[in-house]
């Protein structure tokens, strides 16, 4: 609601769970694979439908159909107003447990890479020269935010693209390979999955525009193309009780605390099989990397372009967003989970 003065507040409300909880009914004694296009189907609807502003911004879906990979599903449906990803991913895991132990707490995995835990990268002079170069990064991504890219492969360029129907799709990595690019490359693996992502982009964009007649549309494969990639301006920490995050003068606090880094997708320097051409995109994150010195400063310009918001994420070709999950198995009510997947819907990158 406003006040008198325009300014916007919350409003504490009476909740009714029956206009919040959802409980959707599909055809009975279907096979899994007919429940796995139904439930995509289902969830692609929701994510177009708008929420009513006459109650607050939630709404949970419970799938009780089993489909090929687990006996049923839970969405939570949030708007961003209530607060990010760490926010709402701090609330949601303070409901779970450990699968193997509900009286020990979950514990979360190391950010450190593998070069800083074993003593690289010290000193003051590398330090001190790591921040300027940062402020340096941040000033121009800063200008980023007024360049659009150009018609790709995965980018459209047309408007309205946030109100069209969506497809959400999961893929899995093996932990092990991932850990091995980690030790070799001395990066997080947050800094791997990044790359890959990077580099299966860069690839489908060459192959969608190989196929094409047009010289225009042949050079997009390796035309300029951006990714937004959100980062935490909280603290470096992890996770935190609901409590801690609504005090005052939390170091953690909830609500929107994030930003975006404007990183260019690397190209490739040589071919699909090339070493070289695999590992850029990895050594590319490294010198893009934003320390924590670094988010005061982005914190300041970056409200400055807070009106940009809309602007910044249409300009770009995709937006990348990653959020640390516990390294124990969860359970909810002592029934197991079997993951946690999460996405942001509405945008018109």
């Amino acid at each position: 609601v406003e006040d008198r003065k325009g300014a916007q507040k919350w409003k504490r409300v009476e909740v009714k769970l029956e206009d919040h909880i959802n409980v959707p009914s599909f055809p009975v004694g279907m096979s899994p694979e007919f429940y796995d296009e139904y439930f995509n189907d289902y969830l692609s609807k929701i994510s177009l439908d708008q929420f009513p502003q006459n109650k607050p911004l939630w709404e949970v879906h419970i799938i009780k159909y089993p489909t090929s990979n687990v006996a049923g599903h839970i969405i939570f449906k949030l708007h961003h107003a209530l607060g990010d990803g760490y926010s709402l991913m701090g609330a949601l895991l303070s409901c779970l447990q450990r699968a193997d132990n509900p009286s020990l707490p979950l514990t979360f995995p190391s950010r450190e890479s593998s070069s800083r835990r074993d003593g690289k990268n010290n000193g003051i002079f590398r330090g001190l020269g790591h921040v300027f170069a940062s402020v340096a990064n941040t000033v121009l991504d800063f200008g980023s935010t007024f360049v659009k890219d150009g018609r790709t492969p995965i980018r459209s360029g047309e408007d309205g693209v946030e109100f069209r129907p969506n497809i959400i799709t999961t893929l899995t990595f093996s932990l092990d390979r991932v850990k091995q690019i980690k030790v070799k490359l001395g990066v997080t693996i947050n800094d791997v999955i990044t790359g890959i992502i990077f580099l299966g982009t860069r690839l489908y964009m060459q192959q969608s525009s190989s196929t094409k007649d047009d010289h225009d549309n042949q050079q997009q494969g390796n035309t300029n193309a951006t990714a937004l990639v959100v980062l935490n301006t909280r603290a470096p920490g992890g996770y935190t009780t609901i409590e801690e995050m609504v005090k005052p003068k939390s170091k953690m606090p909830w609500g929107n605390r994030f930003t975006f880094l404007h990183v260019s997708i690397p190209k490739l320097t040589g071919g699909a099989t090339d070493d070289h051409a695999n590992l850029n995109p990895l050594r590319f994150i490294l010198r893009k990397f934003r320390g924590p010195e670094i988010i005061k400063v982005m914190k300041l310009i970056l409200q400055v372009a807070a009106r940009y918001f809309y602007n910044t994420m249409k300009n770009s070709s995709i937006a990348m967003s990653n959020l640390i999950g516990p390294v124990e198995k969860m359970a909810l009510a002592s029934h197991p989970i079997k993951g946690l997947y999460f996405t942001f819907i509405g945008s018109p990158e």
